[in-house]
């Protein structure tokens, strides 16, 4: 009896110092088909495994920095050029690797009489607040078509109530993404998408964290990047499997969600190195000046000290 009772001990103390060797960071994320496989990280052990104690928060990106700079997360998922708006408007924060690239995830669905970008001269258009990746990409789209902001008329709303509302029949024209953007692609009578991440190829998101956290918690930034290339060799492996358990996150099918993930490209440690090695630098530079055109930034940050890849392993 002693015995057991000192074993039973000996393996609560383990457990305990198991507990606390896993070091706890909160994540801010949306439901985007793009940040699944952190959702899949998470509940398929593999934070646990890699000695991390994550939470996951879902926050509209409108006010994910918010959170940031609060200290309510440490770290958070979003577009490239939104780390740009972030850091340019006082909240230090730093990707240490990419996510995921969308080739046709994300989109502007308009109504049928709309047949070129040119014809949303005066119409309205639903997209996220300024600061969004939404804004910003009909920002993208509209310039490479000889229009600006000016042109169109914008109604705030996020990407699922965005489509969920053109749908009802609201607005001229959205600004959505997946799994909202295969509502519209099944409802052919509503309207049409008239251009993706494949038309313009300006939508690609990274990981990043606070320096604080990166300074002060280095392991664990290594083992929440590592976590992720492991998530994606579970995809890999187990699709079906993997597909459940992401769709389920944000009510998706097994099914649906591998038609919603078919419109982007999961990065790999290979495709990371590539990208921050090169279209990394161009793109950011690129997507720098048009915020400061279209007045989400006042000045540009240092855009060479947004990304820190020593985490890559």
């Amino acid at each position: 009896m002693k015995s057991s009772i000192i074993a039973g001990a000996l393996i609560s103390i383990l457990a305990a110092g198991v507990a606390q060797a896993e070091t706890a960071v909160t994540i801010g994320m949306s439901g985007w088909t793009g940040f699944a496989p952190l959702t899949l990280a998470k509940e398929a052990g593999i934070f646990k495994k890699n000695g991390l104690d994550v939470t996951i928060k879902k926050i509209p990106q409108a006010s994910r920095h918010l959170a940031l700079a609060s200290g309510d997360i440490q770290c958070a998922a979003t577009t490239v050029e939104t780390w740009v708006v972030w850091n340019a408007n006082g909240v230090a924060s730093t990707q240490i690797f990419q996510m995921d690239k969308s080739h046709g995830a994300d989109g502007m669905v308009v109504r049928p009489d709309v047949k070129t970008i040119a014809d949303l001269k005066g119409k309205t258009v639903a997209a996220s607040a300024p600061g969004t990746s939404p804004y910003f990409f009909l920002s993208y789209i509209l310039k490479k078509n000889g229009l600006t902001m000016k042109d169109v008329k914008v109604v705030n709303m996020e990407p699922g109530p965005a489509a969920q509302a053109f749908l009802a029949g609201q607005n001229d024209a959205a600004m959505t993404y997946e799994p909202y953007l295969s509502t519209v692609r099944a409802a052919p009578d509503k309207g049409k998408i008239i251009a993706t991440t494949l038309d313009y190829p300006a939508v690609m998101d990274t990981f990043g964290c606070t320096p604080s956290f990166l300074k002060d918690n280095p392991a664990a930034a290594k083992a929440l990047a590592t976590s992720y290339f492991e998530a994606l060799d579970l995809i890999k492996a187990e699709p079906e499997k993997s597909y459940g358990i992401m769709g389920a996150d944000v009510k998706q099918s097994a099914e649906a969600f591998g038609g919603s993930a078919k419109f982007l490209e999961w990065q790999d440690k290979a495709a990371n190195k590539a990208f921050f090695e090169g279209e990394f630098k161009t793109f950011t530079a690129e997507a720098a000046d048009l915020l400061l055109e279209i007045g989400v930034i006042k000045s540009k940050p240092d855009l060479d000290k947004l990304a820190d890849t020593s985490f890559i392993q």
